[in-house]
């Protein structure tokens, strides 16, 4: 090799211009670069014990249970409103379609064939509707007198996108739900209550009703 094309290749392992390469031998020791320290790793579950420990000891970790237990009770007791739901200011009436297309085989608990995947399945012709469903505002008095005519329990189901079932089965002696996040009347489309979900025939019928208020004119 031309000593020329050495050169070039040893140039970038330099330390400086005009020093002397040096091989690095084993065994050799070459002194302390920089400041060291020793590797340090804790147990992540013993320092999340000795928290804890702690916390109980002074008290803390049970005031923390308490506010916990409290936030979950007022959820529970009044749930979060459904956005975006306001009193029905003119009637409004569709038909809804629950037929489905099943994505697998479904079968029964014996293993007998009920659909196959791709088949459009109506829940309607399975099981039916045998009660309305009745979406109100709970904390509206109009919305629950007028939904408490629709007929009881037998007859209808009373679902609240605001305020608490809790309270009023206390009072009515009624069992009443709630439609969680918005589920069922994002699912039918309902955007004001009161609103009535019932069965014609294989479809469903939504209709969002316009009702009296006390000081309204007649």
């Amino acid at each position: 090799m031309k000593r020329g094309v050495l050169l070039a290749l040893l140039a970038p392992f330099a330390i400086g211009a005009g020093t002397p390469l040096s091989p690095i031998r084993a065994g050799v020791d070459h002194g302390q670069m920089g400041q060291t320290w020793p590797v340090i790793e804790p147990d992540l579950l013993a320092v999340i014990k000795t928290r804890l420990d702690a916390a109980q000891a002074s008290g803390k970790l049970d005031a923390l249970n308490r506010q916990f237990a409290d936030k979950v009770k007022q959820r529970v007791m009044q749930p979060v409103p459904v956005a975006g739901i306001a009193a029905a200011t003119e009637v409004r009436s569709w038909e809804f379609d629950p037929a489905i297309v099943v994505e697998n085989d479904v079968r029964d608990h014996r293993g007998n064939l009920i659909a196959v995947a791709g088949q459009r399945v109506n829940p309607l012709a399975l099981s039916g509707l045998s009660k309305k469903l009745v979406f109100i505002n709970g904390n509206d008095s109009a919305e629950l007198a007028w939904a408490m005519q629709r007929g009881g329990e037998e007859a209808a189901k009373i679902i609240f996108v605001d305020g608490s079932p809790f309270t009023q089965m206390q009072t009515h002696r009624r069992r009443f739900y709630f439609d969680q996040d918005g589920r069922l009347t994002t699912h039918f489309g309902i955007r004001h209550t009161p609103a009535v979900v019932e069965r014609k025939g294989d479809l469903l019928l939504v209709t969002e009703h316009v009702i009296r208020r006390k000081g309204q004119p007649t």
